[in-house]
């Protein structure tokens, strides 16, 4: 299928951008709503933080290690036929998930999960690509990417609800079945995605794979890409623990602050993804990156707080996420040629990955906490470690915007 170049999207296009989101809301909510549930399981499975941290960052790496193993593959195949074998091995590692009952079930189940998991958003990222021009890949992926924000609207409140009345494994086994509603949609709705594969050449997978790790000029784009994960992520596993036990917010308060951030993002997605389509990509994310440095300091050093001054702290928070992600994540896609395009999303979604398993890890080992109803101590120090990496991104993202100028 060629690349559309008008600026209005078709009718299967709108398919394909639904699909996509469903899927990515699927995904997004299983790795998200560990952070929400953190409180809930450290006091229900007796964990420690850096235990916990375990459990995040086992994901994270497990799909990173897919994601690198699978990287020679990605440009050999129908885009769909791989979306679905993922997809589908995503959803037996989430009821894995569901079913476990201890600390070590929960640790494989989660590796398994992200085995799978993990590079399903690099399929799509590269199948956005495919079939979007430049010129409005922006809106496609802001759509596309409202999966983040529908999964905190919808989600995370249904699925604290469900974990508050039958424990913490109902968040994992609704997941389970409305993938399997997603993954029959795409079996019929989805169309083969392989103008790729066209562009192939003769090498085997490892030389694929190797030839793109190795081009300099991909080089900056996985450097960066660690970066902002390292920087998006080394807050969030923690971010539950600290509003119980610092800020003072409820466990029943917990889904109506996810719910308003989420509204939040569901609302900012489209107005970023034209925005990052009309106005200058690395302007947009370097204005939200200035922002998130700001809200982010302010955050992690609150103590108890008014409710409603946590929820607007939060929504602030997630318009400036959802501003850097859209253009960051267009710029990046604009990197690789197509005929290195899968393998390079899948090397890039490793490294992504990967990063965020590191900066739980990194998280985990900075905060401490007396006992599982103590504050949490030291997660303001989290909170300078990534206001530090947020300006090397900022500088990253600009090297890369002139190498795609000079292009």
């Amino acid at each position: 299928m060629s690349k559309s170049t008008s600026l209005t999207f078709s009718g299967y296009e709108k398919v394909v951008i639904l699909l996509l989101s469903l899927t990515q809301f699927s995904v997004v909510l299983d790795f998200m709503v560990m952070a929400p549930l953190g409180d809930l399981l450290q006091k229900s499975l007796h964990l420690k933080p850096s235990t916990f941290g375990l459990i995040v960052s086992a994901y994270a790496f497990s799909a990173g290690a897919s994601g690198l193993l699978t990287a020679g593959f990605a440009d050999r195949f129908d885009r769909k036929k791989i979306l679905l074998f993922f997809y589908i091995g995503f959803i037996i590692g989430t009821f894995f998930c569901g079913i476990a009952n201890s600390f070590y079930t929960l640790f494989f189940a989660r590796i398994f999960t992200g085995i799978f998991g993990g590079v399903i958003g690099s399929i799509s990222l590269a199948i956005i690509t495919d079939l979007f021009g430049l010129e409005k890949r922006g809106r496609a992926m802001g759509f596309m990417q409202m999966g983040f924000g529908a999964s905190q609207v919808l989600g995370i409140p249904i699925g604290l609800y469900l974990a508050n009345k039958w424990g913490w494994e109902a968040p994992f086994l609704l997941i389970v079945a409305f993938a399997i509603l997603v993954a029959v949609a795409l079996l019929f709705y989805l169309k083969p995605v392989t103008e790729h594969l066209n562009q192939q050449t003769s090498q085997n997978a490892l030389q694929h794979f190797w030839k793109t790790l190795s081009k300099k000029q991909y080089t900056l784009g996985f450097i960066t890409t660690a970066f902002l994960s390292i920087g998006g992520f080394m807050m969030m596993p923690y971010g539950t623990i600290f509003a119980v036990n610092n800020v003072g917010v409820q466990s029943e308060q917990l889904p109506f602050l996810f719910m308003a951030s989420g509204l939040t993002s569901l609302f900012i997605m489209p107005i970023v993804g034209k925005l990052s389509d009309q106005w200058s990509k690395i302007k947009l994310f370097t204005l939200a990156s200035i922002g998130m440095i700001i809200i982010g300091l302010v955050y992690t050093n609150l103590s108890t707080t008014p409710f409603y001054i946590v929820l607007i702290i939060n929504m602030l928070l997630m318009t400036i996420i959802m501003s850097r992600m859209v253009p960051s994540s267009t710029l990046i896609s604009a990197v690789p040629e197509m005929h290195d395009r899968g393998a390079f999303m899948s090397i890039n979604s490793s490294l992504q990955q990967m990063a965020g398993g590191f900066a739980a890890i990194i998280a985990g080992m900075i905060v401490t906490q007396a006992n599982e109803n103590a504050p949490l101590e030291n997660y303001n120090i989290v909170g300078y470690v990534v206001c530090c990496v947020t300006v090397v991104t900022i500088i990253l993202m600009y090297k890369i915007q002139q190498m795609l100028r000079k292009r």
